[in-house]
């Protein structure tokens, strides 16, 4: 009998614990939306479209993102006279990068199309993510340049997996750690977000994003602009 009340009492703990694990993890979620503008003004964003400059070895490199909710998203990379790009859509993907001696555009492999299926959301994973077949879990707290961050572990209805710490007082992602797998073998690509700033829309983005391989800084955000989907088409 008493061990029988043992065990009820050890379940009961078990049940407690990862309710509050869950509802932790729902609540930081609710804030950070919250901070960045809203639900309701993240689901008006249709398109997005950044430009912005990075430094690499010396070079500057020019970067302009366009990206149509759920149709495509597009970067382009111009370096050295020469202008290449990225394109992503829900059924099919090109890379075409004429500085790393490319002459045509290169179809996405199944993999790579999988890995930026997410990129087509401009709305963000968290917005309305367990609607979008996302999961969310809280893995406690984790150093971030000095502060003690939530950390979530995000798992997209694709698979993705993607890493986010999130500032206990500002509530915006200052680290991202997305899972890559490239020729078979698997890396975590990390990115440190800052300099956010409220767009007109009302919506808060991050203007500084520092790359493994330098710093972004985007000196244009614009949302809701119009976009031909002939921007989705590859073209070289």
């Amino acid at each position: 009998m008493k061990l029988i009340r043992t065990s009820a009492i050890a379940i009961m703990a078990m049940l407690v614990s990862v309710f509050t694990f869950a509802q932790t993890a729902e609540e930081i979620v609710t804030k950070h939306i919250e901070a960045v503008g809203g639900a309701a003004a993240w689901k008006k964003v249709n398109s997005i479209y950044y430009e912005g400059k990075m430094t690499v070895q010396g070079a500057e490199i020019n970067v302009t993102i366009t990206a149509l909710n759920g149709k495509g998203s597009r970067q382009n990379i111009s370096v050295m006279g020469m202008t290449g790009y990225q394109i992503v859509t829900p059924t099919a993907g090109w890379n075409f990068m004429p500085f790393q001696g490319q002459t045509t555009a290169e179809p996405m492999t199944a993999d790579e199309l999988k890995q930026s299926a997410d990129d087509l959301d401009v709305q963000g994973k968290l917005v309305d993510y367990k609607s979008k077949g996302h999961t969310v879990e809280y893995l406690g707290k984790d150093d971030v340049e000095g502060t003690e961050c939530f950390k979530l572990k995000i798992t997209t209805k694709a698979g993705n997996v993607e890493t986010v710490f999130i500032d206990p007082k500002s509530h915006y992602i200052v680290r991202s750690v997305v899972k890559r797998t490239a020729n078979g073998q698997e890396s975590d690509v990390q990115s440190d977000l800052s300099n956010f700033q409220k767009l007109p829309a009302g919506i808060v983005v991050p203007f500084s994003i520092t790359l493994p391989f330098g710093e972004m800084v985007i000196s244009k955000a614009e949302v809701n602009k119009q976009v031909d989907e002939s921007t989705f088409k590859p073209s070289n």
